[in-house]
């Protein structure tokens, strides 16, 4: 039996050898070498492009619609009256939003305005002093030549006199009142110089007052200027076209100057903000164009471009950059925020909200050949 087991044993090897070999079959071997064929044009092709395009494409996910908001807040304080808009409203650019209460400023403006006038009353008055005092001035004048004329008349008198007392031909006395007469004249001549000058300091003090009513007359104005300026800013109006967002406003609320009531959000001015690793950004350059993939919007592939790169990583404009001269040192790959605008019709862009996440791709092959260039002057 044992014998027997053996033959049959050694009948199983004799057979298992005579088995043909499956390489040995040609269809076979032809359809390993096709496969292998194939394996090796698609490794050529993926490695073509990988060469010539797909190592020039820089992607992130860390990439953002964004949008330069407009916050809506008050120039001055006060109640608000009216609030003309609610969340999520399109406006355009000088509509309206809301309105403070106007009684307060509306009275300090007509406040200065009555000042302004009160003080160009003023200086009409002292105008008409001025042609008062021209007058007056005429007359110290007309007063101060007649004096002359009667001193030189009384000079005239006790020089004639004079010798005639001498001689005896006129009394003594005769003499010595015209000469009295004649200092009396020359007493009157510095009066009325002095009447005169005294008349035309009062008209240079007139035009000073003048000057100086003038003066509060343009302060007023400037007064009244900023007065206007508060009463037109009680009315808050859009600097922008966008869409009301974050509305905190409600009538009735008292409102401080600088205080946060809404922001306007131009969604036909969205762009996109792109991290980029420090390593991706080597190639990257302004113009150049790209690819972008909303995750709202999966089926839809929108196009761009660079619009700027930022001047320095996140990290250095945070509330809190690092300083990495103190303690131990971890290096960690750093981003940099890259613009890119979207090119879009008006129908997508509204479709498009500042916030929602989106996949970045930039097509960097207009670059590939300024680092080798660099390296070359380099060396």
């Amino acid at each position: 039996m044992a014998d027997d087991m053996g033959q049959a044993t050694l009948q199983e090897a004799i057979e298992e050898n005579e088995k043909p070999n499956a390489l040995s079959n040609p269809k076979v071997r032809r359809g390993l070498i096709t496969a292998a064929l194939f394996v090796i044009i698609a490794a050529g092709i993926w490695y073509y492009r990988h060469e010539s395009f797909g190592k020039y494409q820089q992607s992130t996910d860390n990439a953002y619609i964004a949008a330069d908001s407009v916050v809506v807040s008050s120039k001055v304080a006060g109640y608000v009256d009216h609030v003309f808009v609610t969340e999520n409203q399109s406006v355009k650019e000088g509509d309206s939003l809301a309105q403070l209460d106007v009684r307060d400023y509306r009275a300090q403006s007509n406040q200065v305005a009555a000042q302004i006038a009160a003080t160009l009353a003023g200086a009409d008055t002292v105008r008409a002093q001025q042609r008062e005092q021209d007058a007056a001035i005429a007359q110290a004048r007309a007063q101060l030549e007649a004096a002359t004329v009667q001193a030189a008349l009384a000079r005239e008198q006790v020089s004639r006199y004079s010798p005639l007392a001498a001689s005896g031909a006129e009394p003594r006395e005769k003499l010595e009142q015209l000469q009295t007469q004649a200092r009396e004249a020359q007493a009157q001549v510095a009066s009325a110089r002095a009447g005169l000058l005294a008349a035309q300091r009062r008209q240079g003090t007139l035009g000073k007052q003048i000057q100086q009513a003038d003066s509060q007359a343009n302060a007023a104005r400037a007064q009244l200027e900023a007065a206007r300026l508060n009463l037109s800013a009680t009315t808050l109006r859009a600097s922008i076209t966008g869409r009301v967002g974050d509305l905190t406003v409600r009538p009735g609320q008292y409102v401080q100057p600088g205080q946060r009531l809404m922001s306007v959000v131009p969604t036909d001015r969205i762009y996109v903000t792109a991290n980029f690793k420090e390593t991706q950004l080597g190639l990257i350059r302004q113009g150049q164009p790209v690819t972008l993939e909303v995750d709202a919007l999966p089926d839809l592939e929108l196009e761009g471009r660079v619009e700027s790169i930022a001047p320095g990583t996140g990290a250095e404009f945070s509330v809190l950059p690092p300083q990495n001269a103190t303690g131990n040192f971890t290096k960690i790959v750093q981003r940099i925020p890259v613009r890119i605008a979207i090119t879009a019709t008006p129908e997508i862009r509204r479709l498009l909200v500042p916030g929602m996440s989106v996949e970045a791709t930039v097509d960097t092959r207009g670059a590939k050949g300024e680092l080798t260039a660099l390296s070359a002057r380099a060396r």
